[in-house]
């Protein structure tokens, strides 16, 4: 028979075995809650992880995260509709900001921003396809845990705003100079009428009696009159311009092609693209539709265009003219390529009286008078250019509206 032996442990064994298996359950109750205190730590930063980046992508504005040595580290997807290349994650904010410089740029919104400077700016961009957008810039210190500082930039495409104000602008200015024209013109024109009208006379004078003619004090007065006479009738060419501004639209609009109207007006211009041997390309849309509009009018604007355009190429070169419809409006385009309009002219040269030729020879008016009418037309007007490659003008003009 098997002896069985029995192992006799006493109170205070049991209670030391008890007490260690306690600790050791309640040991791994505390790492249990421990886990499971950091899950729902961790799901709460995922949680605020995802609001963060809801709002960060839900910006209408570009923004742009730039670290402490400012390069790009993250970008919202706004950014890359505006500035696709040079924003990607690792690109320097030369990239975007000052790409022609080969130091950071004192102004530089980021280089502002990691000196713990709140900045704002703006700055434009000429596209590729030689328009101008415009952008304003804020730029905020980020302060990191570690001491290291980033840049927290807002970008905002403001170029249809600034469009819109600089043509309220364009407006006002014709408001205001064409009250003034209208008094200098009327007070000028009564005197050069005076002053040519006497000159022609003298020159008649001077015709019917041979006598005087060939008095030898008289030799050069045929020819001072002739200048006389010339330039009082330049200074009329002026005043009519002038006078332009301050003509309110009579509402005489009758159907008008405006194919008809550019081939009437090349007509004029088809010397000048001999005597500089300029290429004329036309592209005009067959059976465009007809619009509501003052012929005479929209003859001058064209001709303006034009005129621009061979004082644009060289000899040799080439100018494009293009009409077709786009939606509830005929579109015209008058392209050259001559040397282009710097960003900096462009967003002047509507204004009346600026111009870039020598004095005399432009009174700085055909601009400003082509933007009145067309304005006048209920129509628009925009202009793209890129130095070295040529400019664009395209005129939009509403289609007829039959009643």
């Amino acid at each position: 028979m098997k002896q069985i032996k029995a192992t006799i442990v006493d109170e205070q064994s049991l209670d030391v075995l008890l007490g260690i298996e306690s600790s050791k359950i309640g040991f791994y109750g505390e790492v249990k809650q421990k886990i499971q205190e950091l899950e729902a730590a961790n799901l709460g930063l995922r949680t605020k992880k995802a609001e963060l980046q809801a709002v960060f992508d839900s910006i209408i504005d570009g923004v742009l995260i730039y670290d402490s040595s400012g390069l790009v580290q993250q970008r919202n997807h706004v950014v890359p509709r505006l500035f696709p290349t040079e924003t990607l994650p690792g690109n320097s904010c030369k990239a975007l900001f000052h790409p022609a410089q080969t130091k950071d740029k004192e102004g530089c919104p980021v280089g502002k921003a990691l000196k713990g400077e709140s900045f704002h700016t703006s700055f434009s961009v000429t596209r590729n396809s030689g328009e101008n957008h415009y952008f304003d810039v804020s730029a905020t210190p980020l302060e990191g845990p570690s001491g290291k500082r980033r840049a927290l930039l807002f970008i905002r495409d403001v170029t249809e705003r600034r469009n819109r104000e600089l043509h309220l602008l364009q407006s006002e200015k014709m408001s205001s100079i064409g009250l003034l024209a209208a008094g200098v013109a009327h007070e000028i024109n009564n005197p050069m009428t005076s002053v040519a009208g006497y000159a022609e006379a003298l020159q008649r004078r001077l015709n019917d009696s041979p006598g005087l003619a060939e008095d030898p004090r008289m030799k050069d007065f045929p020819r001072y009159l002739e200048i006389i006479v010339r330039e009082v009738y330049r200074c009329k060419t002026i005043i009519d311009s002038l006078l332009s501004f301050s003509r309110k639209s009579e509402g005489l609009h009758e159907k008008v092609i405006v194919n008809t109207i550019l081939e009437e007006v090349l007509e004029l211009v088809r010397h000048q693209s001999r005597d500089k041997k300029v290429l004329l390309k036309e592209d005009l849309l067959a059976s465009l539709p007809a619009i509501s509009g003052d012929a005479s009018a929209l003859r001058q604007v064209f001709l303006n265009l034009f005129i621009n355009a061979f004082q644009a190429v060289e000899v040799g070169g080439m100018i494009t003219i293009e009409t077709a419809v786009d939606g509830s409006h005929v579109i015209a385009r008058i392209i050259d390529n001559g040397g282009g309009i710097s960003p900096e002219v462009l967003d002047q040269i509507w204004n009346p009286f600026y111009t870039t030729k020598t004095v005399g020879k432009n009174q700085g008016l055909g601009l400003a008078v082509t933007y009145d009418i067309i304005e006048k037309h209920q129509g628009t007007i925009k202009v793209k250019s890129k130095l070295g490659e040529g400019t664009e003008f395209e005129v939009r003009l509403p289609l007829c509206q039959d009643k």
